[in-house]
């Protein structure tokens, strides 16, 4: 698979390119089986979704599915 800032990557409204490593991830996030996930389908819609609500004060998902450790 290519890199996704080869062709293209996250970007902002302004246009602004955007490093997905550096969106906040929410503890939500670190529980969930999609944390980190193989498929990277699942990994752009996490990465927008956290995107999306970057300075909320509650974290929704609706992906979510806790961990079996």
């Amino acid at each position: 698979m290519d890199d996704i800032f080869e062709n293209g990557g996250y970007f902002d409204d302004d246009g602004n390119p955007l490093n997905p490593d550096l969106i906040p991830k929410p503890g939500l996030c670190l529980l969930c089986k999609q944390d980190d996930a193989s498929d990277p389908e699942e990994n752009i819609l996490c990465n927008l979704n956290r995107l999306d609500q970057v300075g909320e004060k509650e974290f929704k998902c609706g992906a979510y599915e806790p961990k079996n450790d």
